[in-house]
């Protein structure tokens, strides 16, 4: 698989969202008549598209909008939600800095300090609006954070990094025991990110309920162009939804993987089931929602590092409300919206019932299919011209 790039150093071609294509069933089912639900520690969800634990994504308001919709929205405890009593003050200041400003602002606000009580304010709000409740923090933060969060009724526990591992060495602070982590805590735990085989097999036998896949696709995301980090989105969830398999034949327990960044389109969307996954994972496209504390403005996670940053703050601005996001109707014409009915229409025209069997289908690399026959769009700048 491997191609000599330099004297005795060879490197595996790999591949992104862009450059494959899905291949029609042989069979075609009703768009109506395919289940594209998934499951979290044998949790049902009708909507297999999570929203992402970024401050411009998720607060109380929105993660309480996507539980009413069948969804998952994680929110962040990291962030303005738990360090500010008026996050929407602050969100708005986010919103509207220059961009040549907008960086060293958001480094400025997250100096300020999580406080400990917003934590389970927060949770709480999510439980009187009746909402599943999901929330997220980094590792270092992990065992204090999910004290609270069990104390106050979370329903899923997420750590995660920009890359984890279930080895971690640092001569300047104890580590997260990632297996002990897992194994005391009473409600399902995802850990992410990650993209390769071996790791993926490492942290599914911590015990965790679910993996994030990915690495530096986010569009808000510089990781890739700061570190130099990334392996592109389809062969990262083909492998380690191999090594989930394999997994599952070895121990009898099934571990969803989640694909977690990259991903513009509906058509994205089902490529990226298409390589695997159980789940996926979006925040731009919700950003664009009515709802999305971010008014339209999108920032990396790892925005606002002191020393570091690994994002920055774009602009993708409001195109509807989240139910038109999730199940249309659509009125623009790039397939940011009405993701469920992109995904249904996809499972039906490749004769997948489910999104196990969505795993199955055929995949070809195909570098033209976003400009074949589209120079009308492209001279045009519609469509898929854009």
């Amino acid at each position: 698989m491997a191609e000599w790039i330099g004297k005795n150093r060879r490197a595996r071609r790999c591949y992104g969202f862009d450059e494959i294509a899905l291949v029609p069933g042989r069979v075609t089912i009703n768009p109506e008549d395919v289940n594209a639900s998934f499951k979290i520690a044998g949790r049902p969800f009708d909507v297999p598209i999570m929203a992402a634990a970024m401050d411009g994504v998720v607060d109380v308001h929105f993660a309480a909008e996507m539980s009413k919709l069948g969804g998952v929205a994680v929110l962040n405890l990291d962030g303005v939600q738990t360090r500010y009593d008026d996050p929407a003050s602050i969100l708005k200041e986010i919103v509207e800095a220059e961009p040549p400003q907008a960086t060293a602002m958001i480094q400025k606000i997250y100096t300020s300090p999580i406080k400990e009580e917003l934590i389970a304010k927060r949770i709480n709000q999510l439980k009187e609006k009746k909402a599943y409740a999901a929330v997220s923090c980094i590792p270092q933060n992990a065992e204090r954070f999910a004290d609270i969060a069990e104390q106050t009724g979370a329903d899923l526990f997420v750590v995660q990094s920009t890359v984890t591992t279930s080895t971690h060495i640092s001569s300047t602070y104890k580590p997260l025991d990632l297996h002990k982590f897992c194994q005391k805590r009473k409600i399902p735990v995802l850990l992410g990110n990650c993209v390769t085989y071996e790791v993926t097999l490492d942290l599914l036998e911590t015990g965790c309920s679910g993996l994030l896949i990915g690495v530096g696709p986010g569009a808000a995301c510089t990781t890739r162009g700061v570190l130099g980090l990334g392996v592109p989105q389809v062969t990262a969830t083909i492998d380690c939804s191999n090594a989930r398999d394999f997994f599952y034949q070895k121990t009898g327990k099934y571990v969803p993987i989640i694909t977690d960044g990259g991903m513009r389109t509906g058509g994205d969307i089902c490529k990226a089931f298409a390589s695997g996954a159980d789940a996926v994972m979006i925040g731009s496209s919700f950003v664009r929602a009515e709802e999305a504390p971010g008014k339209g403005f999108h920032w990396g996670m790892a925005t606002s590092h002191s020393n570091l940053p690994r994002g920055t703050r774009v602009k993708v601005g409001i195109t509807g409300s989240l139910k038109q996001i999730l199940f249309g109707p659509a009125v623009v014409d790039d397939g940011s919206q009405n993701l469920m009915g992109a995904l249904c229409t996809s499972m039906g025209s490749t004769g997948a019932r489910n999104i196990k069997e969505m795993h199955c289908v055929e995949i070809i690399i195909a570098p033209s299919i976003q400009t074949e026959g589209k120079i009308f769009q492209v001279a045009q700048r519609v469509g898929m011209g854009k």
